[in-house]
């Protein structure tokens, strides 16, 4: 009888010991490296890519390990693009959906990812801004209605509306520097920043008087100098500002507009969160910038911004397009989108809209806004160093002009 219970312990073991085997042999070790330009939402990435970590451990017996890369905002595509010619890719990465996709796609560096599931669920004026030929190359994460942000409990206090032409913009700041308030929050540290300004301006300009403007830029007989105008703006909010602002980058701006040292911030609502850090009780509103006395020049930017591709290089394809159906899981991304304050973007998405989000709408609803244009690569980098100079005093209107005239003509070579 002990030699039968010995024989059978020794069984159940030897089985037992099998199953693990078997278990461990099953499983399948992957790592996917992540790019994002994205270091204000460092936290809520981390955390929701290890709920996926835990998810494929769990239900596809698959250990994941994603390492995640943030550098700052202001140095994240020189990086991505220098990892890019060199041949060492991150599996998934960041990219500006109208600016990048184009140069990106020809170059060779975006996957096909026409077949993945969360193409069936993101809207269609939102897929089309992340497909070319007829492919879906990324994955949408922000569509935005923006313009720049004012603080409403201060426009309150001193009976003052959005303004919808220069002028009036003008009589605002007028308004507040007679009541010792300061009109602009500048934030000139990070170099994308400031290139906000001419972003607006030169949208509100292209999409209304000057509509040939980038055409006549692509042939060559164009220039920045046919719309001059836009200094106009750009010199009021730069002569109408904070202090010290090459001191000043993205999160000390938020914590200054937060708490109330500007009345309005050249700023997408990308910011919120930042800024809502600071203030949770922060009253501030959307609104399109004037750029000329014609009001139809005063329009919120609809667009489709930053979004996340795959490399072709990437050796998991399956697992990293998980990852990026992951991001409109239908469970989870109500959670993450509705932290990270993005536009529903999917039929997925069922959270609650924010306010600042729902006026820009209204704008977008009276016909006052116009989908964001491309620029040729290494143009609005150009522009954001062009304006840190011109505000410092170092380089002339003219100067400005010239030299993101001859960038652009760089491209046409």
């Amino acid at each position: 009888m002990k030699k039968l219970l010995l024989a059978l312990l020794v069984t159940v073991s030897v089985f037992t010991l099998s199953a693990c085997d078997s278990k461990d042999e099953d499983l399948r070790e992957v790592e996917l490296s992540v790019f994002m330009s994205f270091p204000r939402f460092q936290d809520e990435f981390e955390e929701y890519f290890d709920l996926f970590e835990e998810k494929m451990l769990k239900e596809e017996n698959i250990k994941v390990t994603i390492n995640l890369e943030m550098p700052s905002s202001d140095t994240a595509q020189q990086l991505l693009q220098a990892r890019l010619s060199s041949g060492d890719s991150p599996d998934i990465f960041t990219l500006h959906a109208i600016a990048d996709i184009p140069d990106y796609y020809e170059a060779g560096h975006l996957a096909d990812l026409s077949d993945a599931a969360f193409t069936e669920t993101v809207y269609a004026s939102v897929l089309e801004a992340v497909s070319i030929d007829n492919k879906v190359v990324a994955l949408p994460l922000e569509s935005l209605a923006w313009g720049y942000l004012y603080n409403k409990d201060i426009f309150d206090q001193y009976n003052l509306t959005p303004p919808t032409t220069l002028s009036e913009m003008e009589t605002v700041v007028n308004t507040l520097n007679t009541n010792n308030v300061t009109a602009f929050e500048l934030a000139f540290q990070e170099s994308w920043i400031p290139q906000l300004m001419m972003a607006l301006a030169l949208g509100g300009m292209i999409n209304s008087e000057e509509t040939s403007f980038i055409d006549n830029m692509n042939a060559g007989t164009g220039s920045y100098g046919d719309i001059d105008e836009v200094f106009g703006i750009l010199d009021l909010i730069m002569n109408n500002g904070t202090n010290r602002a090459f001191e000043t980058g993205g999160a000390a701006g938020s914590a200054d507009f937060a708490n109330g040292k500007a009345a309005m911030w050249v700023q997408g609502p990308w910011m919120a969160d930042s800024i809502l850090e600071v203030n949770p009780d922060m009253n501030f509103g959307v609104a399109p910038l004037p750029v000329t006395d014609n009001a139809n020049t005063t329009m919120i930017n609809l667009s489709t911004s930053t979004s996340l591709a795959m490399s072709p290089d990437c050796k998991d394809k399956d697992v990293a397009i998980k990852l990026l159906n992951f991001i409109l899981d239908e469970e989870h991304s109500n959670d993450l989108f509705s932290e990270l304050k993005f536009n529903p973007l999917s039929t997925v998405h069922t959270y609650e809209s924010l306010p600042w989000i729902d006026e820009a709408m209204t704008y977008v609803a009276a016909g006052k806004a116009y989908l964001e244009q491309g620029l040729p690569n290494g143009v609005t980098d150009e522009t954001a160093v062009m304006l840190q100079e011109y505000y410092a005093g170092t380089k002339t209107k003219q100067e400005v002009i010239d030299a993101i005239d001859a960038v652009w003509r760089s491209t046409l070579d």
